[in-house]
Order: C-alpha cells, then structure tokens, then sequence
C-alpha cells in the first residue's frame, strides 16, 4: 500500500474508495441485476478515471511550477516525479476497466 501515499492520497484515497463502492455494487447486481446498477458501475468507472487524469494534471502543473522557478533540475528528479505523477490516472484507468468488466458480465447475465 505504498503507492497511495507515493501517489498522493489527496487522489488515491478517494480512487480506492470508489472501486470499493464499484466492487458492492457488482456484488449488489449478482443478486438483483438491473440497468440502474450497470449505469451507476459505468459513471463510476468513467468518473474514477477522469478523476485519476484531474490528479496527474494537477500535480503535473505544480511539478511545472517548481522547475520553471529551479535552475536546474536533473533528469533523475524529472522521471522520480513523472512516476509519481501517473500513479493516479494508473489507478483510475485499473478501476475503469474493471467497472467496465463488471458491467458487461451484468449485461450479460441479465434476465
């Protein structure tokens, strides 16, 4: 669980808060499948993934902020906090597919 704090728990925290409430609600369809749950799974997802790039463009700007007002920054610094950086829109792209896979499996089970 080191990556949430690496990541940034501003962003992370919330992103896993979100695949927990997608992981009940694929559990909630299993037993009762309607369309409201497979809709509510994709804005999520969708959601979850927006949410993850807003992060990454957010730090990205304040790491963009610090090297204009630096001399010099080396490469190392720069690839550090570009790793950093992506952690978040990773985890969101994670948490999309796999509301997507959960929707198609309730659209397919669907009666």
């Amino acid at each position: 669980m080191n990556f949430i704090m690496e990541g940034g728990p501003v962003f992370m925290v919330p992103l896993l808060v979100l695949l927990i409430i997608i992981i009940i609600l694929f559990i909630k369809g299993l037993k009762s499948n309607t369309s409201k749950t497979v809709k509510l799974i994709n804005s999520l997802s969708l959601f979850s993934f927006v949410f993850g790039v807003l992060g990454f463009i957010i730090g990205l700007l304040g790491a963009l902020e610090s090297i204009a007002v630096a001399s010099e920054v080396s490469s190392n610094v720069l690839a550090a906090g570009l790793k950093t950086g992506l952690l978040s829109p990773a985890l969101g792209m994670v948490i999309f597919l796999l509301g997507k896979l959960f929707s198609i499996i309730l659209t397919w089970t669907k009666k």
